[in-house]
């Protein structure tokens, strides 16, 4: 099949344009890469997810109670909904791990011996199920085994009721309650110190008193059941009993720490990518619009032989629509590499039996779809007013712009400035729109540049912020029930300890409307001073004597204000619902939180003076002798050394946010390039008989280069400034739209990011220029002495 005259000359035109084509191409793949790797990912862990959630029964409904009797389970099978109950005892206990000297943090869950549990089932990855017989034996999970390298048979040890007990590890598992598993006060998964294990039922209720009873119910509702008509029943029932209040599978940790990853995926698959394609059209336009002045005669000749405008508009959006295609096409594969070198660090932290990369075909089609249609979209203004000349006017010859003089051609001016430089300044004078356009493209690739490094360095500040600042404590301890305050001096007698600053934490249902959320009142001294409420800004936030102090995320989420009134549900105790002002907000990084000073908590609560836990300083030198004594302590739950959670933290971030924001830095780096490159081409293209006349009438190939690479030195000089502007605007709004409930950015844009942003156009500017440079000696000088017409 022979292509048509349009089609072979669309060809040379692409050939005659490679390099320009070539960095147009690489940013439209930059913007697609990113498209596919984000919503891929989405792809994959949310189907995951769906699959593995229905096949192990993952419950619909969870309930923490103090000791229920077995009896009660009957009852909660007939509340009106629910299809599937299961009760368990769980209990958390402090581990001692061969090879670890620091104590870890085992939950333990009980499970029938006989069959398997109706909700939450196990995915047995090896071994087998425990025994009735044998009251030692555990599954344990499968990253706690891998993490420390453990066989099958390998003991651990657990103190259970002030008993040093060895457990024997017969079968290693995953559960749906864990994809993400944290141990308490912790931010990220830390497999080392944190283990789930599995026990029979039977033997586990024995060693924590609970035969014949209960402190976990799930359920299972069935598909028309209302789940909070069934949870108001369900805490009605377990209210006696010490009920803390039923939640939903969305408010589940691992659950609700998947679905905030989720939404980030999908934040980030939209908002990113569409900045990138938005430059890939502007540029796109600019080089059409040029390209298309530069063909005024083949265009004009084009419709003298019967082209009509419908057909030469598509013949140059064609021009548009295949270097969309080839970026399209290099940008899903750069998006499958990305996309998979991502889900192997998700393999590192959600545990599910197999999480495969999966790009589906939606993604693709909607990849290169979003490619053309950028495309299509920068091209079709330029295309349009070209095609609407005349033939008779495309045939001459753009009018000359008309000489004036300016303030460049004063007597003054011209004895300070030289030659070349005031060539330079008359050039961009006389040519508004186009320096506008080239300083507009150059300062979004600074702007994007911006945008990465200033998130790269959030990153380093969140965690500054957080444990150098907010928390200054070395230890955080937590107790298995509250404690007096005799258990704050008994701690500060520990050897190694010097100073102790205690809390209290109520678990609570908020209230505002209709708005509901399940968390923990921490209460904390007058004037904390090792874990302090802070603002992103660093500003203290004092727990108050007047109500609560909420995250501005929850705070968010409630649709409440500072002055506003909710409704407190104490899940605990007495269980008293009162109504409370809240006193402040506090804008933090991690977690939503609830605060109020401990005096006023514990008159709250109408109890005497409890403690759930404390923070501690300690003495580095003598850090393992209290490791050794905390292991033996049978009311301690948790043990957390802010060492080992910083360096979880920095380890997980650098891996995870680090890969991906330095693949969105380097894709910025090729928008720099692609701009910067496809302004200094198409000047060149425009000027080229100008400068060859220039070197005809004795310009060195010095002085031409000055003129051309100069006027781009002072375009990329003036859009540094505008694109600092603009990368501001986008990372405050990138910022506020990565906000989850589980951590936020803190605004970051220091001198340091911005020079380093423009270092780096800079850069991008010079390598341009360098290769425009080697065009500059190839100039036909015999072609300017010919006549144009």
């Amino acid at each position: 099949m022979v292509p048509s005259a349009l089609n072979r000359k669309l060809l040379r035109d692409l050939v005659a344009m490679r390099g320009q084509a070539l960095a147009i191409a690489c940013v439209i793949a930059a913007g697609i890469a990113m498209f596919v790797a984000y919503l891929s990912n989405f792809g994959s862990l949310e189907n995951t997810r769906q699959a593995y959630y229905e096949r192990q029964r993952f419950a619909d409904v969870f309930a923490t109670v103090t000791r229920a009797p077995a009896r009660l389970r009957d009852r909660i099978a007939a509340i009106p909904g629910v299809s599937v109950v299961e009760t368990r005892v769980v209990a958390d206990v402090v581990l001692d791990v061969p090879g670890l000297d620091e104590p870890a943090t085992g939950r333990l869950l009980s499970v029938p011996a006989a069959g398997r549990p109706r909700l939450n089932d196990l995915h047995m990855r090896s071994g087998r199920w425990v025994s009735a017989d044998r009251a030692d034996e555990v599954i344990a999970s499968e990253a706690f085994v891998e993490a420390h390298g453990f066989a099958l048979g390998t003991r651990i040890y657990a103190v259970i009721n002030g008993r040093r007990r060895a457990l024997t590890i017969v079968g290693v598992a995953l559960s749906p309650e864990y994809v993400y598993s944290i141990r308490p006060g912790e931010l990220v998964p830390d497999p080392k110190r944190f283990a789930i294990l599995w026990m029979e039922h039977d033997s586990l209720a024995s060693v924590f008193d609970m035969e014949g009873a209960f402190n976990e119910v799930s359920l299972g509702l069935a598909r028309d059941a209302s789940a909070d008509a069934v949870i108001a029943d369900l805490d009605r029932l377990l209210e006696p009993y010490g009920g803390r209040g039923a939640i939903r599978r969305a408010q589940q940790f691992s659950n609700w720490s998947v679905e905030n990853e989720l939404t980030q995926l999908r934040t980030f698959g939209f908002f990113v990518p569409l900045i990138f394609l938005l430059v890939a059209a502007f540029v796109l336009n600019i080089a059409l619009t040029r390209a298309l002045a530069l063909q005024r005669p083949q265009l004009a000749a084009l419709k003298a032989l019967g082209y009509s405008n419908r057909e030469l508009a598509w013949h140059y959006i064609k021009w548009a629509l295949v270097i969309a295609g080839a970026g399209a096409v290099l940008g899903i594969a750069l998006g499958i590499w990305l996309g998979s070198a991502m889900l192997r660090l998700y393999n590192l932290y959600f545990k599910f039996p197999l999480l495969a990369f999966d790009l589906s075909a939606g993604v693709m089609l909607a990849a290169v779809g979003i490619a053309l249609a950028s495309a299509a979209i920068g091209a079709f203004s330029a295309v349009i007013r070209a095609v609407r000349v005349s033939p008779a006017e495309a045939m001459r010859p753009e009018i000359p712009i008309r000489y004036r003089h300016s303030a460049i051609e004063t007597a003054w001016v011209r004895r300070r400035l030289s030659t070349t430089t005031r060539m330079i300044l008359r050039n961009l004078e006389r040519q508004p729109v186009r320096a506008l356009t080239t300083i507009v493209g150059i300062a979004f690739a600074a702007a994007i540049l911006q945008v990465g490094f200033s998130l790269l360095d959030a990153m380093d500040r969140l965690m500054t912020n957080q444990f150098s600042v907010a928390e200054r404590q070395d230890m955080t301890i937590t107790f298995v029930e509250p404690l007096s305050p005799a258990a704050r001096f008994a701690v500060s007698r520990l050897p190694g300890v010097l100073r102790v600053e205690s809390e209290r934490i109520v678990p609570v249902r908020l209230r505002a409307g209709h708005r509901v959320r399940t968390l923990g009142i921490t209460g904390l001294p007058p004037d904390p001073d090792l874990k302090r409420p802070m603002n992103r800004d660093l500003r203290v936030m004092r727990p108050s004597r007047e109500g609560l102090v909420l995250s501005a995320i929850l705070a968010r989420v409630l649709a409440v204000a500072p002055g506003d009134v909710v409704t407190v549900e104490v899940l605990v105790g007495s269980q008293p619902t009162r109504e409370v002002r809240v006193a402040g907000v506090v804008d933090d990084i991690f977690g939503i939180s609830a605060y109020m000073e401990l005096d006023q908590l514990h008159s709250f609560l109408r109890e005497d003076a409890l403690l759930s836990g404390a923070s501690l300083i300690i003495d580095p030198a003598r850090e393992r002798e209290l490791t050794r004594a905390l292991k033996q302590q049978p009311a301690l739950s948790g043990i957390a050394a802010k060492h080992v959670v910083l360096e979880n933290f920095r380890k997980t971030m650098a891996e995870n946010m680090g890969l991906m924001l330095t693949f969105n830095v380097a894709f910025a780096g090729v928008i720099a390039f692609g701009v910067v490159y496809n302004a200094a081409r198409v000047s060149l293209s425009e000027r080229s008989r100008e400068l060859a006349s220039l070197r005809v009438l004795g310009f060195t190939r010095a002085e031409i280069s000055i003129i051309l690479l100069g006027e781009l030195a002072i375009l990329t000089l003036m859009a540094l400034p505008v694109g600092a502007v603009i990368g501001h605007v986008l990372t405050a709004l990138l910022v506020r739209a990565s906000e989850s409930e589980i951590y936020r950015f803190p605004m970051s844009l220091t001198p340091r990011m911005v020079a380093l942003s423009a270092l780096t156009v800079v850069v991008a500017s010079i390598v341009s220029g360098l290769l425009v440079r080697r065009r500059l000696d190839r100039l036909d000088l015999v072609g300017v002495l010919k006549l144009r017409e």
